[in-house]
C-alpha cells in the first residue's frame, strides 16, 4: 500500500509540476558548452521561458514528457518512500530502546534513494529527451526525434485515460469512500441513518478518527476498476468519433 500511495501522490503532484520541468530542462540545456555572451538566450527567465514556449510550441509543450515523468515519478517516489515506510513499519529504524536511530534512517533513506534513482534513470533520460524537442528556433540542445505516440493511434487515447485516471482517483476517492458509508450506515425506523447526519459530516468523522489515509481506503481497488473503465470509455468513445467521421464524409 506504501509502494501505490507513495507513487500516486506523486503522478498527482507531476501533473502540476511537469511545465516547470520543461522549462527547467531548456534552461539547463540552454547555452551548453558555450561562453556567456556567445549564443542566443531563447529563455531569459522562468516567466520568459514559459510565455516563450506557449507562443511558439503552444501551450500543449508545457506538458510535453508527461507520460514518462508520470511513470518515473511512480516508479522512483514508489520505491523511494515505499521502501524508507516498510523499513519503518518493520522497526528496523528503531534502536532495541525503541528510539529512531539517525544512522538507521539516514542508511535506508539512501538505499531507497538509490534504488528509485537506479530504476528510475532510463525512464528520466526519455523524459529529457522529450521535453528538449522544440521548434527551431527556441531549439536548445540535441534534439531527438523520439515519438512516444503515433497522432491519431488508438494508444494516445489509452495514454490519456491512464493520466486521467490517476487523477480522478486523487480527488474522488474520499467522496467515494464518504458514499459507501452513507449508503451502508445503519438507520432508524423511519430511514435516518445512525452514524453520520450527512457528507460533510462523513468526511470530518473519517478524518478525524482515521486520518487521511482513512479518507483514501481502497483506492488501489478504486484506480484499478476506474482505469481500466476509464480507458475504456475513451478508447470506445474515440474509436466511435474515428468511425462516425469516417463514415459520414
Amino acid at each position: 500500500m506504501d509502494f501505490l500511495m507513495s507513487g500516486l501522490a506523486a503522478c498527482g503532484a507531476c501533473l502540476f509540476t511537469n511545465p516547470l520541468e520543461v522549462v527547467k530542462t531548456r534552461m539547463q540545456l540552454q547555452g551548453e558548452l558555450q561562453a556567456p555572451g556567445t549564443y542566443q538566450r531563447h529563455y531569459r527567465n522562468v516567466f520568459h521561458a514559459f510565455i516563450t514556449i506557449g507562443r511558439v510550441d503552444g501551450l500543449a509543450a508545457l506538458q510535453k514528457g508527461l507520460a514518462p515523468a508520470l511513470l518515473y515519478q511512480f516508479l522512483m517516489n514508489g520505491i523511494r518512500l515505499g521502501t524508507y515506510g516498510l523499513a519503518e513499519a518493520g522497526g528496523y529504524l528503531h534502536t532495541d530502546e525503541g528510539t529512531l536511530s539517525p544512522p538507521r534512517s539516514a542508511a535506508a533513506g539512501a538505499l531507497a534513494g538509490v534504488m528509485g534513482a537506479y530504476l528510475g534513470s532510463p525512464i528520466y533520460m526519455v523524459k529529457t529527451h522529450l521535453q528538449a524537442q522544440a521548434a527551431s528556433e527556441i531549439a536548445v540542445g540535441h534534439q531527438y526525434k523520439h515519438q512516444i505516440l503515433p497522432p491519431q493511434s488508438w494508444k494516445v487515447a489509452l495514454a490519456a485515460a491512464m493520466v486521467s485516471g490517476i487523477a480522478v482517483v486523487l480527488a474522488m476517492t474520499p467522496f467515494d469512500v464518504v458514499s459507501t458509508r452513507l449508503y451502508n450506515q445503519p438507520t432508524d425506523s423511519q430511514g435516518k441513518g445512525l452514524m453520520y447526519r450527512g457528507m460533510l459530516d462523513a468526511l470530518r468523522q473519517t478524518a478525524r478518527t482515521e486520518g487521511i489515509f482513512g479518507m483514501y481506503k481502497g483506492i488501489g481497488a478504486s484506480y484499478f476498476r476506474l482505469g481500466p473503465h476509464t480507458i475504456l470509455s475513451l478508447f470506445f468513445w474515440d474509436q466511435l468519433r474515428t468511425l462516425y467521421h469516417t463514415y459520414t464524409k
